[in-house]
């Protein structure tokens, strides 16, 4: 990977402020690029008007929210009316949820993790309020792994949806999505994915991956702050429409009760302006759609393997923390919870003085840490970056951490 190619399509490398400051709290959101703001800025001073209106500034603004749409879902893999644009993820969750809960029968069952970020959890184990059946896929309290053996004798013919995390954003391996959304639908149950902590390190294929759900937060993916949901056009024919009424036949606004940021959904086309820039320079042999989002996942994907064993390394034998997660790059995301055995927030305080840019809190992963027999209210130290990074700000961390621990 060019670095530097890739650092000059992020103005907040070049921002005087930021100088020498090594950013490691990717996971909470990215630095935004270039296209993103260029696109949100000529939104908001030449069209920021009601889109899809019968005059020039109108058409534009809804032919670049259209553009958005089209060209993100076919990186992804799926049809346009298979994308939907939200506020958050976790309002998009809680729509999604509030769908199934008119869809479900009383005794039918939903299988839920305790690996998850609060997002993909909370908002399906409320159902249990409706008649629902909740059941917790538990991970192994030593490791934070959730095993998919484990799934399997959970599995009959009342299960109707598995929802878990692409990777948790505290333990950090990748889970195998196509395996288990095989289990799954082999037992008659549709698959959420909460895709939120993998997505900043590589857009999957979502049709290769297989779920019926995938959702991800695009303020996360170097755009704007949008939530991104895909649902396979099946299921979302069987869900009860959670939009106007008048809207029910139009797919990608069915999922969507609140009406859509203009100009952020506008911004979004800006992720794929990048991606395709990135694989332009690297010689990617397809420029655009599903081939380009496949080649730029793999090559942001050596990219922070690279950077990340050294941290690993670094820290997976020290006495005076434990690493939540494997010690093997290629099996997790580069996002590195630490924890201390003492409050994480103050310790992050400390790095700060380092020019070192982490979190210390409990991240929404409550669930998580109290199965692992840690103290949300301590929380972890979380080290997150992604293929922007560079060797030089890793050496940094690993300086301030032997310093500061």
């Amino acid at each position: 990977m060019d670095i530097d190619f890739v650092r000059k399509q992020f103005p907040a490398f070049q921002e005087p402020s930021l100088q020498g400051q090594a950013f490691f709290e990717n996971a909470g959101g990215s630095y935004t690029c270039q296209q993103v703001i260029d696109r949100l800025f000529r939104f908001y001073t030449q069209h920021k008007v009601q889109p899809y209106a019968p005059y020039a500034a109108a058409e534009q603004a809804g032919a670049e929210m259209d553009e958005a749409r089209s060209r993100l879902s076919a990186l992804l893999g799926v049809a346009p009316s298979e994308l939907s644009f939200g506020p958050s993820t976790t309002q998009n969750t809680y729509v999604l949820a509030q769908a199934f809960r008119k869809f479900l029968q009383p005794g039918e069952k939903i299988i839920v993790t305790n690996q998850d970020h609060e997002a993909n959890s909370g908002p399906w184990r409320r159902l249990a309020d409706e008649g629902i059946e909740v059941l917790e896929w538990k991970i192994d309290p030593g490791t934070g792994h959730l095993d998919p053996t484990a799934l399997e004798p959970m599995l009959d013919e009342s299960v109707r949806l598995v929802c878990f995390p692409h990777c948790s954003n505290v333990v950090g391996e990748i889970n195998p999505v196509t395996e288990i959304t095989a289990l799954a639908h082999a037992a008659g149950a549709f698959v959420c994915v909460d895709g939120v902590s993998y997505a900043p390190h590589g857009l999957p294929n979502v049709k290769d991956l297989g779920p019926d759900i995938y959702l991800f937060s695009a303020y996360k993916t170097f755009g704007p702050h949008q939530g991104i949901m895909v649902i396979n056009s099946a299921l979302a024919e069987l869900l009860p429409n959670q939009a106007h009424y008048f809207n029910a036949d139009v797919a990608y606004k069915r999922f969507t009760p609140a009406g859509p940021d203009h100009a952020q959904v506008a911004a979004c086309a800006g992720m794929v302006d990048y991606f395709e820039a990135l694989a332009t320079h690297h010689g990617a042999p397809s420029p655009r759609g599903a081939d380009m989002g496949g080649f730029v996942h793999d090559l942001m994907r050596q990219r922070e393997i690279a950077l990340l064993q050294p941290l690993l390394d670094a820290v997976k034998d020290r006495n005076d923390l434990r690493l939540l997660g494997p010690s093997v790059a290629e099996d997790r995301a580069p996002t590195v919870a630490l924890a201390l055995g003492r409050a994480a927030e103050p310790v992050a305080r400390q790095l700060a003085e380092h020019n070192i840019m982490a979190g210390g809190s409990d991240f929404y992963a409550v669930r998580a840490l109290e199965a692992m027999g840690l103290d949300p209210a301590k929380g972890v130290l979380r080290l997150s970056f992604t293929h922007y990074t560079t060797e030089a700000e890793i050496a940094q961390l690993i300086e301030a951490l032997d310093r500061v621990l």
